[in-house]
């Protein structure tokens, strides 16, 4: 039986000793009460739910999936009274304005909450994680009376939220959708069309959902500037806010799928159902963004989570199955085999995965950091940060998540491939991660075109002049030149390649498109080795103090040390691959592809 144990050491280590969250916390207005203590009591209790809770639902989830019997949406057994404590404990309401029922903590607070959540059981995790997004899209964008009656309603977690965007003929390109909105005498809107792969679209844990719309109305322009973003919810809120009469809004289907079958994934079909404007007319794109970013933000969260959950039951798996013999001699001679840590290729592949979940741990609470800074103290070097590293973060850590869970199935071998284990569940639940909220593409396109090359540079430039200022200021400590070296060359060398692509695309648009993927795989393994010489700068300090739990710092360096030597030279292979160009892929005729 596969089990989850909430790693609050590593948490705590990256956020009061690493990231300092004591004086990040007192620098912002508002947030004087979120103090160390408070934060551990509320890590404390997450940890307990999601491991005593969630965690023993996630096999039932995936083996029961969810049924839809005559509209019914039913989920697997105990996620609704899962879903039940999660709302008694209070933990919807963390990180929202007070005026409307939250309880004010800072937005990292509630992202180091959902990882724990989503570690335990990410299909679980998906019903109240929707939800946030679209409590986000209402604060900044809807009305007061709008903020009144739903956002009330979602922060207390009576009530439920998603986002509608795709439709069958239209993934990624919205400006093609369909769904059409006809305006009413009363200022309401009627919302016709077919909605697909809408998580949480329907389901039984909660009285009300309250989806968030992407239509086009009547007179809009053609293409993305011709979209509007409406609330459709389940069921038309009464007189008092609480709910009224149903909606003509119906689940058609629910999608069979490769994983997250505790999740329900839904066909969603509006037939005149009312839905009431939020944000302007023909502003619906620029609104939806703000449910985005909050959507990929906790997309790349699900790729830790992958990753932290392959990596503890694989370590456990290899401490206890016994397998031929250390090369150099029997390491446990009183037992009938060695454990098959002792192999070296089984420590590649735990210390690939013990990498990836503590580097990944560290650049999601580094972007979290930034949330507060940019949301709470209006700082645009912080908003300009975290909309260079959030395309980073969601593809780059959702790519080596899924890369953790495949080396979890192979560090258990044909025991791996048995569901009993849960390794290939979570395989098959981690693959989702590169394609929703927009694929490994659209984010490296994102980044690399939007991000980077349409801002000359000054994004990127943003983030390198951080990793330049720490570099510089650790060039004397020898103890660390070994992880100070590399990262200040190939913090320059990311600069000069991004140069050349720029150079390239101005010839040749394609040569965006060509370099993008493996470029964001660049970015990503760079960022994670300035966090990784930043973990070790402090783990390096208490070292040398002497105090606290002196193994737990020299397992960092020694992680440190192998994601440096045997995981960041993949940069070599990319920057080649990159510098080949686009002709090696556009070479070839469509026609020629069927000979």
């Amino acid at each position: 039986m596969p089990e989850y144990k909430a790693p609050l050491r590593d948490i705590q280590f990256v956020l009061d000793e690493m990231l300092q969250s004591e004086q990040h916390y007192q620098s912002l207005p508002g947030c004087e009460e979120a103090t160390p203590d408070m934060i551990n009591a509320i890590l404390d209790e997450g940890a307990k739910f999601a491991e005593r809770v969630l965690a023993p639902l996630n096999q039932v989830g995936d083996q029961e999936g969810c049924q839809l019997n005559d509209g019914v949406v039913t989920t697997p057994t105990g996620f609704k009274e899962a879903y039940q404590q999660f709302v008694e404990g209070g933990w919807p309401s963390l990180p929202h304005d007070p005026q409307w029922g939250g309880q004010g903590l800072p937005e990292s607070i509630g992202i180091i909450l959902n990882e724990l959540v989503g570690s335990a059981n990410w299909s679980w995790s998906m019903y109240p994680g929707l939800s946030h997004g679209a409590m986000n899209t209402i604060e900044a964008h809807g009305t007061d009376p709008q903020k009144q009656t739903y956002l009330t309603k979602l922060i207390s977690g009576e009530w439920t939220g998603t986002m509608c965007l795709t439709e069958s003929h239209c993934g990624t390109d919205l400006g093609m959708l369909r769904t059409k909105a006809e305006p009413q005498a009363d200022g309401s809107y009627k919302i016709s069309g077919t909605k697909i792969f809408i998580s949480a679209g329907e389901h039984d844990m909660a009285d009300n959902i309250v989806h968030i719309v992407l239509a086009r109305l009547p007179d809009a322009p053609q293409g993305t500037k011709g979209i509007s973003l409406f609330i459709v919810p389940k069921f038309l809120p009464d007189t008092a806010g609480d709910v009224g009469e149903r909606n003509s809004l119906s689940c058609g289907a629910l999608e069979h799928k490769m994983g997250i079958h505790g999740n329900a994934t839904c066909v969603m079909n509006f037939d005149g159902a009312t839905g009431y404007l939020i944000g302007a007319e023909n502003k619906g794109l620029n609104c939806m963004f703000t449910f985005m970013n909050t959507a990929r933000i906790g997309t790349a969260l699900q790729g830790l989570a992958h990753t932290e959950w392959g990596y503890q039951n694989s370590l456990a798996y290899a401490r206890d199955r016994l397998q031929m013999r250390s090369l150099s001699g029997p390491a446990y001679p009183d037992k009938a085999a060695d454990p098959i840590i002792v192999h070296p290729d089984v420590r590649r592949m735990l210390l690939t995965q013990k990498a990836f979940a503590e580097g990944g741990r560290a650049l999601i609470y580094y972007c979290a950091q930034l949330v507060d800074k940019a949301h709470l103290a209006d700082d645009s070097e912080a908003e300009t940060q975290l909309a260079f590293l959030t395309p980073i973060a969601k593809a780059f850590l959702t790519e080596t998540g899924f890369e953790s869970a495949n080396l979890g199935m192979q560090i258990f071998g044909g025991h791996g491939y048995i569901s009993e284990w849960g390794m290939e569940q979570n395989v098959r639940d981690s693959r989702i991660s590169m394609l929703y909220e927009g694929t490994t593409g659209i984010q490296a396109l994102d980044l690399l075109g939007r991000k980077v090359l349409m801002t000359q540079g000054e994004s990127l430039r943003s983030f390198t002049k951080v990793v330049h200022k720490f570099c510089e200021s650790q060039a004397d400590n020898k103890a660390l030149t070994e992880f100070i070296s590399p990262l200040s060359r190939l913090n320059r060398e990311w600069g000069d390649l991004t140069m050349r692509i720029g150079m390239k695309a101005m010839q040749n648009r394609e040569e965006v498109g060509a370099a993008s993927v493996d470029y964001l795989m660049y970015s990503g393994y760079i960022t994670m080795a300035y966090l990784w010489a930043r973990m070790v700068a402090t783990a390096q300090e208490k070292l040398d103090a002497g105090v606290g739990d002196q193994a737990f710092y020299q397992a960092k360096l020694k992680t440190a040390r192998f994601y440096f030597e045997r995981i960041l030279p993949r940069t070599k292979t990319l920057e080649a691959t990159i510098d080949s160009g686009a002709d090696n892929l556009l070479a070839m005729d469509i026609a020629e592809f069927s000979n």
